[in-house]
């Protein structure tokens, strides 16, 4: 023992040394292996992938909240089909298309919004400050900036590549 603290048996340095340098290193390596690509798939055939799946999908704008039972919208995405449509933040979904929605859940939203991809119309009934209300929208294609904001956000992310509006 030298003046009170332990060795590690081999050499007169203190234990806690030793275990300082060792979470030094760990710390290190978590941090490179933290800064690595996390896609294993060549950047520009991401931008190739997701631009050939969003560009043939159709979306509404809203963000919805399960409560478990039922749906409230959380939000309306800006110069969206949904914010055209006149839905408003704490609307309560009633039903979509004929659809009880009052105990229904995100994943069946969901199915019932891909359901009406094929014509993209819907009546949705909600109920707003206790009245309840019937809204017409349509399901619109992603806005080529959207889609751009994506590729841009996936090549930053998993890549390590700073673009210019999605462009690699």
């Amino acid at each position: 023992m030298v003046a009170g603290l332990a060795t590690d048996g081999f050499s007169m340095r203190p234990r806690f040394l030793k275990t300082a340098v060792v979470a030094i290193a760990l710390s290190t390596a978590a941090f490179t292996f933290a800064q690595e690509p996390k896609c294993h798939v060549p950047a520009n055939e991401c931008v190739r992938q997701i631009r050939q799946m969003l560009s043939g999908r159709r979306y509404l704008g809203l963000e919805i909240v399960d409560l478990k039972p039922g749906l409230v919208v959380k939000a309306v995405k800006p110069d969206s089909p949904a914010s055209h449509s006149e839905f408003k933040e704490g609307d309560r979904l009633i039903a979509v298309n004929g659809k009880p929605m009052d105990k229904a859940t995100a994943k069946q939203f969901k199915e019932t919004l891909a359901e009406a991809r094929s014509t993209g119309r819907l009546w949705i009934i909600i109920q707003r400050r206790g009245a309840y209300k019937r809204i017409e929208a349509r399901l619109e294609a992603y806005p080529q900036e959207y889609i751009d904001k994506v590729i841009s956000g996936h090549l930053a992310q998993a890549h390590g590549v700073a673009t210019a509006g999605g462009q690699r």
